[in-house]
């Protein structure tokens, strides 16, 4: 049985799951409480959830407790606009169900007009490099509706290893289980220098 993720769960003991990391669009910065109202001006699009289980998640009331999900949890990342500050999305580490002293990256949203384009990747990019500096594998979690998310996670070099009931965040759903390998990610890294 695959034992449950709760958010007082230790990742590996080295990783600091709030690191500061910046690229050439996007810096990712530790998620803060006056982070709140920036998020929410990008969550409130109900587009953004279409693909996610918590389609409803664009209301304020449903919202707000997820946020303070996130900020409790103290390993969620703001992304910001590198040149302006501007809060666009978010993103978390977290402990993978399938094993307990890894990282998985997820809880992720980025508003509609940075979908499809260099922002995920360089989100994703930035969340894997600061991972693999502790890890061989990272784990990712997508419900097995969100074709949106399935194809960015193909992109990363991700293989879908299983599909099936697991507990995140002491809930229980169906997911895919998606991992990257970090001798995998370095060669993509390589190939696209």
């Amino acid at each position: 049985m695959v034992r449950p993720f709760f958010m007082d769960d230790v990742m590996h003991p080295e990783f600091n799951p709030q690191p500061t990391l910046t690229g050439a669009i996007l810096q990712m910065r530790p998620l803060h409480g006056d982070d709140l109202g920036p998020l929410y001006d990008v969550a409130k699009d109900p587009a953004v959830w279409a693909g996610h289980p918590a389609k409803n998640r664009h209301q304020q009331a449903v919202f707000a407790p997820y946020f303070d999900m996130l900020l409790a949890s103290k390993t969620t990342l703001a992304a910001t606009l590198a040149s302006t500050g501007q809060v666009i999305g978010c993103s978390r580490y977290y402990t993978p169900p399938q094993q307990g002293d890894g990282i998985s990256i997820g809880y992720t949203f980025l508003g509609r007009d940075w979908w499809g384009g260099a922002s995920n990747l360089e989100m994703k990019s930035l969340m894997l490099s600061a991972a693999f500096a502790h890890v061989d594998q990272v784990w990712l979690h997508i419900d097995p509706a969100n074709i949106r998310s399935q194809r960015a996670t193909a992109k990363l070099g991700a293989t879908l290893v299983s599909e099936g009931a697991l507990q995140l965040n002491g809930k229980d759903g169906i997911w895919q289980s998606w991992v990257v390998e970090r001798d995998v990610w370095e060669q993509r890294t390589v190939v696209k220098t």
